[in-house]
């Protein structure tokens, strides 16, 4: 049957953190490969009390089917957190969509912007969701390298102008960024490089795609303006994600952005998936106007601040004096990049994680060209403190096997 595939479905991959949650059930499975949160962060109570409510008085509504855009008041709330939050003024409920999680989203926009031969730009590593969505489209990316405060941004106006200088400005559609605790990455772009990204983007009429999961996740420093607030609603795209911050079982993310692109995300997700579920949106809209989200997160943050610094003493111990290896130390978010010496290949050492039972995420999923082989990703928000421990460990364990194998270490 595989002849009767489509080009598009040929070109599938399984992606290799859904592949590791199918074992992380396994007993004595120390996992620190998907971004998944700590369930006890989940405000389970709270949501709870507004489903019964909404289910039992709301149910000509949350029962039901809802337009594609999402729920007016869903969206009402969201403006408002934006408000206040980052002081992003100017919109109303026709500049935001909602979507079943920013997969979904992702997926839109490579939907409504990519044909065969795009241009789009993406970090060096990328976020695997991204790259998979993108590329079932394009294969036309560029790198841009990935600095600890954000992607190189001189390496980032050479391509384009190198690409303008051919002729093929009008096939760049979009600059895609992580600027808060890069996924998989860990940095965060400095408020001056989201400035410069602006003005290149402008330069170059370029549209910039601003992927926000986990900016509410900030454990020190001060927050730094998003892109889409500098760069406003005409150069950039904003996705944004409950996922992280209330519950990845509610599936849903939110795009904002120009009225135009939206209505054209709308139309592309009428063929995908009609509406998002009715039900959850109205769970997290009654959940914000009844609860303050960013107190709400203050116990999250000062959980997760606590793995985080943790992880990195156990980085530090385990590995701090072994030559060639070094780790990112994120202000924020949920993981770790992890850099090995160059002979070494993570995808290979994931069979050897198994056997020991400690799970991570191999660095070349975070490629489009099979690189990124030496470094892996760590998430630190599930594993309880005593697992930390014994991961990184076990991780220890099979650095060392590992590397006296291939005689490299």
């Amino acid at each position: 049957m595989t002849e009767k595939f489509s080009k598009t479905a040929l070109k599938m991959k399984s992606n290799v953190i859904r592949e590791l949650l199918k074992v992380t059930s396994k007993p004595g499975m120390i996992s620190f490969g998907g971004g998944v949160p700590d369930p006890d962060t989940f405000p389970r109570f709270e949501m709870a009390e507004i489903s019964k409510e909404v289910l039992e008085k709301e149910y000509k509504f949350t029962l039901q089917y809802g337009s594609t855009e999402g729920d007016p008041m869903l969206r009402e709330e969201y403006i408002s957190l934006l408000k206040r939050e980052s002081g992003i003024e100017g919109l109303d409920v026709d500049n935001l969509l909602v979507t079943v999680g920013s997969q979904s989203a992702l997926d839109l926009v490579g939907k409504i912007f990519l044909d065969d031969d795009s241009i789009y730009f993406v970090s060096k590593p990328v976020y695997l969701g991204a790259a998979s969505a993108f590329a079932l489209r394009s294969n036309g990316y560029v790198y841009m390298d990935l600095r600890e405060d954000g992607v190189d941004l001189d390496e980032v106006e050479n391509r384009l102008e190198e690409i303008a200088s051919r002729g093929e400005i009008n096939k760049v559609k979009f600059i895609y960024v992580i600027p808060n605790f890069h996924n998989p990455g860990g940095v965060t772009m400095s408020l001056e490089k989201r400035k410069r990204l602006v003005e290149i983007a402008e330069k170059y009429d370029v549209l910039i795609v601003e992927d926000d999961p986990y900016g509410d996740l900030r454990y020190e420093g001060d927050p730094i303006d998003p892109i889409f607030k500098i760069g406003g609603q005409n150069r950039v795209l904003l996705l944004r994600t409950f996922s992280k911050i209330l519950s990845p079982g509610l599936r849903l993310g939110i795009v904002i952005g120009n009225k135009t692109i939206i209505r054209k995300m709308v139309m592309a997700k009428q063929a995908s998936d009609l509406c998002t579920p009715s039900l959850t949106q109205r769970i997290a809209a009654r959940y914000l106007q009844r609860h303050d989200l960013i107190a709400q997160l203050k116990p999250t943050i000062a959980l997760y601040r606590d793995k985080r610094d943790l992880m990195l003493a156990e980085l530090e111990k385990n590995f701090g004096d072994m030559k060639g290896f070094h780790w990112t130390k994120p202000d924020g978010g949920l993981f770790i990049w992890f850099t090995l010496p160059e002979s070494f290949d993570t995808g290979e050492m994931l069979e050897m994680g198994k056997a020991e039972n400690v799970l991570f995420v191999p660095g070349e999923a975070f490629s489009l060209d099979n690189t990124c082989k030496n470094s892996m990703r760590l998430s630190f928000c599930l594993p309880p403190r005593e697992d930390i421990i014994e991961g990184v460990r076990r991780l220890k364990k099979i650095v060392v096997e590992y590397g006296k194998e291939k005689n490299i270490l």
